[in-house]
C-alpha cells in the first residue's frame, strides 16, 4: 500500500477484536517506531508493551476510565527521556516531546498498514500511570496507544482544505 493510502486510511478505533497479534506483526510495527527520526539522533525514547489484563484494567482508571483501551490485545506506554534529548530545539524546546510524537506516528502507520487499529490517548494521569508501571523519576509518558485488530469501521473524517492550513512565502 502506498504511504498517502495508508495516512488517509488511518483512523482511530476504539473497539478491538480479542485475536491476538502474532509476534512478527507487532514487531515490524515497533520497529517502525526504532526507525524514527529525532533530534541529534539521539532516540530519547522507551516502549512499555502492556499485555497483562490486570495492569490494562488499572490503565483503564488511569485513563477517565476509557473502558475500550483494555479490549485491546496490546497497550503501548510511550515514554520520553527529558534528560536525554536534543536541548535546544528551536533553541527554546527540548525535543523530547517531538521525538516521541514522530515514532508514535510511524507505530500507528505501520500498525495501519498491518491491518491493526490504534488510537492515539492522552488523557491520563502521568502520575498514576508511573506509579502503576515502576517508570522511574525523570522519565515521562506522552501517550498511550491501544493495538489491535479493530472490531469496528470508524467513520471517516473531515479534513481542512489545504488552502486552510498552506501559505507561501509568508505567514
Amino acid at each position: 500500500m502506498s504511504i498517502l493510502k495508508v495516512i488517509k486510511e488511518r483512523r482511530s478505533v476504539r473497539r478491538y477484536r480479542q485475536d491476538p497479534i502474532p509476534e512478527e506483526v507487532l514487531l515490524r510495527v515497533l520497529d517502525a517506531a526504532r526507525f524514527s527520526p529525532s533530534g541529534k539522533n539521539l532516540q530519547p525514547w522507551k516502549f512499555i508493551l502492556i499485555q497483562e489484563e490486570s495492569l490494562k484494567q488499572r490503565l483503564v482508571e488511569a485513563s477517565v476510565r476509557q473502558t475500550f483501551i483494555a479490549e485491546a490485545p496490546v497497550v503501548i506506554v510511550a515514554c520520553g527521556f527529558p534528560d536525554r534529548c536534543y536541548s535546544r530545539m528551536g533553541n527554546y524546546m527540548k525535543s523530547w516531546s517531538v521525538d516521541v510524537a514522530i515514532a508514535i506516528e510511524h507505530l500507528i502507520l505501520q500498525a495501519q498498514e498491518e491491518g491493526l487499529g490504534t488510537c492515539w490517548i492522552g488523557a491520563f494521569e502521568e502520575t498514576d500511570v508511573k506509579s502503576l508501571l515502576g517508570i522511574p523519576e525523570g522519565v515521562r509518558v506522552l501517550a498511550l496507544i491501544p493495538l489491535g485488530y479493530p472490531d469496528e469501521s470508524p467513520a471517516p473524517r473531515g479534513r481542512k482544505s489545504l488552502e486552510e492550513i498552506v501559505s507561501y512565502n509568508s505567514y
